[in-house]
């Protein structure tokens, strides 16, 4: 019977790629795969002989095994590969274990990390930012509101306040943040943050804001409550091992999200707006040199 390749979206980094279609290999591909994963600095600087010895396998089984990816052969595939890696090796490479040295530890976040925005950002739909951007251009306020790390990015929001062109606030306080969501108006943005998606608080500002006729924008995964709570949901999508450490991947995609926004809109308001903008920045650097702190 002939099997079927698996398609392969481009999009997708081959190591993620050969990792989702590990089961539908055949047992000889199997250790070409293995070998991949375990060791793809090698696989992408050898030949297919040498692939082929090092996996126990015949060279054939390495060229099925390319075009078994959706690839159209050997050549392909190594390309492919080296792009991959020099995004960083996908998360479920990279996950940090106990006898990991200080310099293995070390690379496998930055992997992490890289690949991790990577993918939010070959997952990210656009049209959803801009729609975000059409209505913060249409606002006259912006409340940011998050909790724990999340409440640290909607601070962080609020230092590009001068970029949005418009009234903005980040209380630490949840309790203030639902009072103000529950002030808006329908001409008051909020921008809800929240990496796992489910913080009742966090829910609770998103529906009093909602309720009082403002535009609600989350910043979150897929499928929770928050997003569903909100009228224009920018999923992110990384990876991350929150079973035992806290990294700061979802926290730098939300920034990065937050950066584009304000960038967009910053760029769509004209440039009498980004004179402006130029001006405080030459202010800003007579004021840091002749500042007594």
């Amino acid at each position: 019977m002939t099997r079927h390749k698996v398609p392969y979206d481009l999009k997708v980094p081959l190591l993620e790629h050969i990792g989702n279609v590990f089961e539908t290999l055949s047992k000889s591909e199997r250790k070409v795969a293995s070998l991949v994963l375990e060791n793809p600095s090698f696989v992408v600087e050898s030949t297919m002989a040498a692939v082929a010895s090092a996996a126990a396998v015949s060279e054939p089984t390495v060229l099925r095994f390319a075009t078994a990816l959706g690839l159209t052969g050997f050549q392909q595939f190594k390309i492919q590969l080296a792009q991959t890696m020099a995004l960083g090796l996908p998360a479920t490479l990279s996950f940090v274990n106990e006898s990991d040295s200080d310099a293995r530890i070390t690379q496998k976040l930055f992997d992490q990390t890289i690949s991790s925005l990577d993918r939010t950002r070959r997952s990210l739909d656009i049209e959803q930012i801009t729609k975000a951007a059409d209505a913060i251009l249409n606002a006259r306020s912006i409340l940011f509101a998050g909790l724990g790390a999340s409440g640290i990015v909607a601070h962080d929001a609020l230092q590009k306040s001068v970029l949005f062109g418009l009234p903005c606030s980040a209380p630490e306080d949840i309790h203030q943040q639902f009072m103000e969501a529950s002030m808006a108006t329908s001409d008051t943005v909020v921008i809800v943050i929240s990496n796992v998606g489910r913080t009742l608080s966090v829910l609770d500002v998103a529906v009093a804001a909602r309720s009082r006729g403002a535009t609600v924008i989350a910043i979150s995964r897929d499928d929770s409550p928050v997003t569903e709570a909100s009228d224009i949901p920018l999923i992110v999508k990384t990876f991350e091992d929150t079973d035992q450490f806290t990294p700061t991947v979802s926290r730098l995609a939300h920034l990065v999200i937050i950066d584009c926004l304000a960038t967009i809109v910053s760029i769509r308001r004209g440039s009498e707006h980004l004179a402006r903008l130029a001006e405080m920045k030459r202010n800003l650097t007579v004021f840091r040199k002749t500042s007594s702190r």
